[in-house]
């Protein structure tokens, strides 16, 4: 099922593809889980995974601190101090699952939704608030994260992925790399391209689908008519679709699919089958399209309560350890609040900085008939 790597060269032995991908194109959809939403562990043949208490209680501090500088972040936008947001509600787990599976040399291209990922890339929360204020262009250092920039054009950055994962061959290098999209991105052209590049080149890149129901107002049976994950096939490359609010069946999945992709054995597609809990972003009202019946349902597959079963259940934290979490989640809440009120305003002439790399007759241009409409308000009422 795999494509035959005829470009590199690599010393370990490729791992094998489980035989659940192994299935044919009309098979049930198969959703793997390792934590039930009642928080009871389960064990899958193909995807084993071995984690101490720490560990665990490590993934659910992670859970419940994205999920808070997430609300935060969006009350901030209601008062007027960020321009936009587009809040993770409900895929945490899809995305610090994936994030943790990584090794320090992995790289990964968010979409704009990719909070949790970019905290387990060790960015810093304001960094990303500062963009959606408008004070930054990003924040961080790609390079020095490993963590690409936001990309807001949808789809885009799977083919910026499956480029940096060809060069990756080119450089002989052991690393692999992740490509984060959505289900309505799959739709897009750069998606497919950026599938029939990887297959071919048999790059090691990841490609991590967070199905959440929703391309804003479109559901998914307006995208495909199979189960996404079996795209792959017809790419010529393995796809598995997990449950994406269970944080330790992502994080077993993806580190299998890494680690199948850095090993030569070329991409994989993984579809983590989630729900978005909230609006696409801030300027969307999802009652106009979707019924509160949908989302209750959803509420009883919450990431962070399924793992917080686990967890009280097998007596692997006490009322101490949850206490300090809360403790530590308001003290980042009041970071956040603290630093994003405290950021300069933008400054408008901003916009015309970086549009190409040498100065521009047309640009400069706009920018004096900016300048000058801006001072014509000056001292008026």
């Amino acid at each position: 099922m795999t494509v035959k790597s005829t470009t590199r060269a690599r010393k370990k032995a490729a791992p094998g593809v489980p035989d659940s991908l192994r299935t044919g194109k009309d098979a049930p959809a198969e959703l793997i889980q390792l934590l039930t939403p009642e928080g009871e562990r389960v064990e899958h043949p193909d995807y084993p995974l071995t984690v101490t208490p720490e560990e665990l209680r490590s993934l659910y501090r992670d859970l419940v601190l994205v999920r808070r500088f997430d609300a935060e972040a969006t009350a901030l936008q209601r008062q007027g101090e960020l321009g936009l947001w587009a809040s993770l509600l409900g895929q945490e787990a899809a995305q610090v699952g994936s994030g943790r599976a990584m090794r320090e040399k992995d790289y990964a291209f968010p979409t704009y939704r990719e909070h949790g990922v970019a905290w387990c890339r060790g960015v810093d929360p304001l960094n990303l608030l500062g963009m959606f204020r408008g004070v930054n262009h990003g924040g961080w250092d790609p390079n020095e994260k490993n963590f690409h920039l936001y990309t807001i054009v949808i789809g885009s950055q799977t083919l910026h992925a499956t480029g940096y994962a060809m060069g990756i061959t080119k450089d002989s290098a052991e690393d692999a790399v992740i490509a984060y999209f959505g289900d309505g991105a799959s739709s897009q052209g750069d998606v497919n391209e950026a599938f029939t590049f990887a297959s071919v080149y048999n790059a090691p890149v990841v490609f991590f689908c967070q199905n959440n129901q929703w391309a804003i107002s479109e559901p998914t049976t307006n995208q495909t008519r199979i189960p996404l994950y079996r795209r792959a096939s017809g790419f010529g490359f393995p796809g598995v679709r997990v449950d994406g609010n269970d944080v330790l069946a992502c994080l077993a999945v993806t580190r299998w699919a890494l680690d199948h992709a850095r090993s030569g054995s070329g991409p994989v597609l993984v579809e983590a089958f989630t729900y978005r809990m909230g609006a696409h972003t801030t300027s969307d009202d999802p009652t106009r399209y979707r019924a509160a019946e949908e989302t209750e349902a959803w509420k009883a597959k919450d990431p962070i309560s399924r793992l917080k079963a686990h967890l009280e259940r097998e007596g692997l934290a006490d009322e101490a350890f949850f206490a300090a979490l809360e403790a530590e989640s308001e003290a980042l809440g009041l970071r956040v609040r603290e630093g994003v009120r405290s950021m300069p305003d933008p400054d408008p002439t901003l916009i015309f900085d970086h549009v190409y790399a040498e100065p521009h007759a047309l640009v400069a241009e706009e920018r004096a008939e900016y300048v000058a409409y801006a001072e014509s308000f000056e001292g008026g009422e």
